[in-house]
């Protein structure tokens, strides 16, 4: 039987899963990384730190599924995407640690640049929002920031990558420096049409092109690892941002098929086909894969904070001690009691885009309690993400049918109940919520043989379980009507 080693780099931590041919897991092996905030608003990775996490758990995976490099066919990469690494091609050591995707340290950039009428021309090259949240602006504030960094940069002495061109350089030995076409349109600098580097918007934010990894499809063999001796040769054949791989995991292959991902945000993707769709409700049009030079679309809403949520009543307000716990005590209420929790601990995502939005609980009275806490941080997630449903159905002009769900907050039965009575729709999630890894997985396998095409990896689609609405639809509208006013009122608040 063939396997495959899937490296999946999470804001959080690093895994790594091995899949066989059927895309069941056989083994897994995961580590935590540190979070650092030096600032507020500021989000900092230590990329030497996740390099060598993911090189240990890949490591320990494969020894822990009882099989040699020659079994493994390939390997495939998924990251967390935008957190932005700016390294020494010489030494390959980072020059600043790795701003993170939810850092928001360029807020005042974005905004001058948005008062100088450049967003126009970002929305229409790379479908994306100037925005903290992308690689663009992080990239310009190290080469600003760093002292030598912007001439060394540009003669060509620097590499910029996001986490995957990260991973694939030190799994190549320096050798190889790519991304692919998913992760590049993530950064504010990738035309969409033309999946290549877009001049002009290079230009804009002043990024020499010397600093940029080679695009590659996201199916393809773009090196082997070398230097590692249990994995020495293996071929890197898979490469998609974690949104995008868990889109192609969850086999959404058709236009008009969409899945949300609850992690630490929440990321709904919608395929679009081969035509890029413009977004009229603030979402991001971006890149779904490229598979032998035929580039597919999705259109993207993104929730900045989810699961995260749910951590910080753990871990700051020590209201639970465990993720299992918020469903126990949530489920112990009806309702919030009116109570609406805003987690906009980093700004608010799509549809609002405002980076000085901060978190807000609205609606409190002496009868509020820990288990309305708990409930209304698990409304909050899928509030959000209905707000995003319903600006993609009015972009795409496609009523959902059902949303596919994964990702480790989907494992919550209450959750996906409450979205589901939210949207009055089925929510179905699949008996493999690993489907980011798994969909690395299966664009590493279709690479080099292991699956003849998507017909036979939707064969492996399996359901778990289904949600049905259970409450009426007017009670939806009033929950949502509520959440739009606590929302509006939580914008803005950060000088």
């Amino acid at each position: 039987m063939k396997h495959l080693l899937s490296l999946d780099q999470g804001t959080t931590s690093s895994r790594a899963i091995v899949f066989d041919e059927h895309g069941s897991p056989v083994a897994v092996a995961q580590r935590e990384h540190r979070q650092f905030y030096p600032q507020a608003g500021w989000v900092e990775h230590d990329a030497q730190e996740i390099w060598e996490n993911q090189r240990a758990v890949a490591i320990e995976a494969l020894a822990r599924s009882g099989l040699q490099r020659g079994d493994i066919a390939g390997i495939g990469i998924t990251n967390q995407r935008e957190t932005t690494v700016v390294w020494d091609r010489r030494t390959g050591v980072p020059i600043h640690p790795a701003i993170v995707w939810q850092d928001r340290r360029t807020s005042d950039f974005c905004g001058s640049m948005k008062a100088a009428g450049s967003e126009a021309l970002f929305i229409e090259r790379t479908g994306l929002r100037i925005d903290p949240y992308f690689s663009g602006t992080k990239v310009r504030w190290i080469l600003d920031q760093v002292p030598g960094a912007r001439a060394r940069a540009e003669a060509g002495e620097l590499a910029f990558g996001t986490i995957d061109s990260w991973l694939i350089w030190n799994l190549t030995a320096g050798r190889v420096h790519a991304t692919d076409a998913t992760n590049a349109s993530r950064t504010l600098l990738l035309g969409l049409a033309s999946a290549a580097w877009d001049e002009d918007c290079l230009a804009a934010l002043d990024i020499p092109r010397a600093l940029l990894p080679t695009v590659t499809g996201s199916s393809e063999v773009v090196g082997e690892v070398a230097g590692i001796a249990e994995l020495n040769g293996i071929p890197i054949a898979g490469n998609a941002g974690d949104q995008q791989a868990a889109l192609f995991g969850q086999a959404c292959f058709a236009p008009g098929m969409a899945k949300n991902t609850y992690g630490t945000g929440c990321f709904l993707l919608m395929n679009t086909g081969e035509t890029p769709v413009p977004s009229r409700n603030n979402l991001l049009t971006t890149i779904a894969s490229s598979i032998g030079g035929r580039v597919e679309y999705a259109l993207e809403g993104s929730v900045f904070i989810g699961g995260a949520v749910i951590q910080w009543l753990r871990d700051e307000l020590r209201m639970i001690g465990s993720a299992r716990e918020c469903d126990e005590v949530a489920a112990t209420v009806p309702d919030a009691n009116g109570l609406y929790l805003v987690p906009a601990f980093a700004g608010l995502g799509a549809p609002h885009w405002d980076p000085y939005a901060r978190g807000a609980a609205f609606g409190m009275t002496r009868g509020t309690n820990r288990a309305h806490f708990c409930r209304a941080a698990l409304e909050s997630i899928a509030l959000q993400s209905a707000d995003l449903i319903g600006c993609m159905e009015r972009d795409s002009g496609i009523d959902l049918a059902e949303l596919r769900v994964d990702g480790g907050a989907a494992r919550s039965d209450l959750l996906m109940q409450i979205q589901a009575d939210l949207l009055q729709r089925g929510v179905v999630r699949p008996t493999c919520v690993e489907t980011t890894a798994l969909g690395a997985a299966y664009l590493a396998g279709l690479a080099v043989g292991v699956w003849s095409g998507r017909e036979e990896i939707a064969s492996h689609w399996q359901v778990d379980t289904r949600f049905a609405p259970q409450r009426p639809a007017a009670d939806a509208e009033a929950m949502r009507r509520g959440w739009s006013r606590a929302v509006e009122r939580s914008k803005g608040w950060a000088e």
